[in-house]
């Protein structure tokens, strides 16, 4: 890739970022492009699709996440639970990822943020099942729709979202 062209690609990752943290996920690309000082056509002749701009605006914060499962000290299950928190208030400090991320992603774009999530998931569900501390009848996904639901409703507060999922992970028994 030439240099300006890496430049422009940069640039308008930056500028995307900054833009849906004001705006949410649903972020006009027309208005990213004008910020970012390109051409409707630059924006997607680097990213074709909402989807490829948003998972490489989110790329390094999830694979910041998925390092985190990959290394947690704790035993299985609380490292799955404070995996699951900083999911839940990654998510809700991001505008509108959460349901981004539920989104069917291009399956042609190979190693998207989605899939990295789900496998960094299954790995630290598996290890929980294995040491009993999760029923044999969770799954990953099972437990990033709640986390995302819990975002969902709580977008914009992590801190909210960080109770809300305690709950649900803890029921209400005291």
């Amino acid at each position: 890739m030439r240099a300006d062209a890496r430049r422009n690609q940069e640039r308008i990752v930056t500028v995307a970022g900054e833009t849906i943290a004001e705006q949410g996920a649903d972020a006009s690309l027309e208005e990213i492009a004008r910020r970012a000082g390109v051409g409707s056509a630059t924006l997607h002749r680097h990213f074709q699709t909402r989807q490829a701009l948003l998972e490489a605006v989110f790329r390094g914060r999830v694979e910041a996440l998925c390092d985190r499962a990959r290394s947690a000290d704790l035993e299985p299950g609380p490292a799955l639970v404070a995996w699951l928190r900083a999911v839940s208030r990654h998510a809700a400090a991001n505008r509108g990822l959460a349901a981004s991320l539920m989104r069917g992603a291009d399956p042609s774009l190979g190693a998207t943020c989605h899939r990295m999530i789900i496998t960094a998931a299954d790995h630290l569900v598996s290890a929980a099942q294995r040491a009993g501390d999760v029923r044999a009848d969770v799954t990953a996904v099972d437990l990033l729709k709640l986390a995302n639901a819990v975002s969902l409703s709580t977008e914009g507060d992590p801190t909210e979202a960080d109770r809300l999922l305690t709950l649900a992970l803890t029921g209400i028994h005291p």
